[in-house]
């Protein structure tokens, strides 16, 4: 049972962090100035977003306080 366990846990990780990746491109895509307006402040609070949301991932790993329910916007 265990196996089963660990092979949906592999399973779900490569294709969540996978599709994770794809989607952290796709913002780097946002910064060329020749498509995109945008100021530097904007960048900041994309990339504190982000930040965060890892360190709170992370910390879910290690502990259960549970998930927070926030979403970006600029």
């Amino acid at each position: 049972m265990q196996k089963k366990s660990r092979e949906r846990f592999v399973d779900l990780a490569e294709s969540r962090v996978n599709s994770a990746i794809k989607t952290i491109r796709l913002i780097g895509n946002l910064s060329n100035k020749s498509n995109y307006s945008y100021e530097k402040i904007d960048i900041d609070k994309i990339f504190k977003a982000l930040e965060t949301e890892l360190k709170i991932c992370k910390s879910r790993f290690s502990d259960s306080s549970g998930k927070p329910d926030n979403e970006f916007k600029l």
